[in-house]
């Protein structure tokens, strides 16, 4: 079992699920993907979440990373 720290709290998670997108189209439907996943996987309990962005001259991207229980 893996430990993360989060602010001032430590959750404990048995699994790790990336979502990430550059393309905008890909980023508009990124919301979806996640809800799609999350009723594909019932059994799951979703712990902490990290959204980040990043971009340059060119490109935008988007990530979700949700940390999780079996």
């Amino acid at each position: 079992m893996a430990m993360r720290e989060s602010g001032s709290n430590m959750n404990q998670f048995s699994g790790v699920k990336i979502f990430s997108a550059t393309m905008a189209q890909d980023r508009e439907q990124l919301g979806e993907k996640i809800t799609h996943w999350l009723k594909d996987n019932p059994n799951i309990k979703i712990v902490d979440k990290i959204v980040t962005q990043s971009s340059d001259a060119a490109f935008h991207c988007v990530a979700i990373t949700l940390f999780y229980n079996e």
